[in-house]
């Protein structure tokens, strides 16, 4: 079994202040997933160059992929990689949909400093109680806990839902009450993966539920409040994986537009997975198929990760508003 660290110890912060300025700003901290270190640098590279607070997401199966251990020093790593770049951006370590007690337990005693419990598949009842299991331990160590009211259909890592179901506003001031939850996961059209509509040819994607997310807001006056399954599934990036071999039709996402009204608006974390997958498997993808000779993973990794601090620096300028505020 691996030690016990606080997250403090790593030169991470928890999502408190943050938020707050977020709220208060009218802008959303971006929460970007990553799965190895071409990506993680990116992320600090990019956020770093704009000035912007981060939250960096590990999901259970990443979690898995990287080592605990390992990713306990990749954190430490990252926070150590900003300052050197002369930045001192906050940074937050958060685990991405925990769907267990135990899982939340284990990331508060590794490092993290804030945890997702998703119990939004449970009954009301067993939600809460669920929820508040997780709050009750984290708080101890300072820990930010975030919550999550209706189901986001699609897959992504081992988060699946064949059917979403909105976010009743009616039952949100009672969750966060009783469960003592620092932010709110809520469900308004968004979906995780990259296929998030069915759409005829032509068709635009369906408006975000955004009379939903005012009726919350409205409930829940100044609470930080978290949309998942964000990504624009850049259409640049899905063309370029079908041109060099890839097969994915019928690919869409969530339009940026749409993003930036939310980001105004009291949700102040917009998490962000497969736009990222996206710009690393295409150029990857366009790196491989023009240097076919090539078998230096640093090259094609390489090539993606320089795709990837642009992508994140654009959603940081012009989607999140997120720039310009650590």
């Amino acid at each position: 079994m691996s030690k016990k660290v606080h997250y403090s110890e790593l030169g991470l912060v928890n999502t408190k202040e943050m938020f707050s300025k977020a709220v208060d700003g009218g802008y959303a901290i971006p929460a970007y997933n990553f799965n190895n270190l071409e990506q993680l640098q990116a992320i600090v590279t990019a956020c770093a160059q704009t000035n912007s607070p981060v939250i960096l997401q590990i999901s259970k199966g990443a979690r898995n992929y990287a080592n605990s251990v390992m990713l306990r020093c990749m954190a430490l790593g990252a926070v150590e990689m900003a300052r050197e770049m002369g930045s001192n951006i906050p940074i937050t370590l958060h685990l991405d949909h925990g769907d267990s007690f135990e899982l939340c337990q284990s990331c508060v005693e590794s490092g993290f400093s804030s945890v997702m419990i998703d119990g939004s598949h449970l009954p009301y009842e067993e939600n809460i109680a669920l929820t508040r299991k997780v709050v009750d331990f984290a708080h101890q160590f300072d820990v930010s806990v975030e919550g999550e009211l209706g189901v986001l259909a699609g897959i992504e890592d081992e988060v699946s839902a064949e059917n979403s179901s909105y976010t009743r506003p009616e039952e949100v001031e009672d969750f966060v009450t009783k469960t003592g939850v620092d932010s709110l996961a809520i469900s308004i059209g968004t979906s995780h993966g990259a296929y998030k509509f069915k759409l005829k040819a032509g068709q635009a994607p369906p408006s975000l539920r955004f009379d939903i997310l005012a009726e919350v807001e409205k409930r829940l006056p100044r609470f930080p409040i978290v949309l998942h399954g964000a990504s624009s599934v850049i259409q640049s990036y899905v063309t370029l994986i079908n041109q060099y071999g890839g097969k994915m039709e019928g690919a869409v996402g969530i339009p940026e537009e749409q993003l930036r009204k939310a980001a105004a608006s009291a949700v102040c974390k917009i998490n962000i997975d497969s736009d990222g997958r996206l710009a690393v498997t295409a150029k990857v993808r366009e790196y491989l198929a023009q240097h076919p000779n090539e078998f230096d993973p640093r090259k094609y990794l390489g090539a993606a990760r320089e795709e990837l601090i642009a992508l994140i620096k654009h959603k940081n300028e012009a989607v999140l508003g997120s720039a310009g505020k650590a």
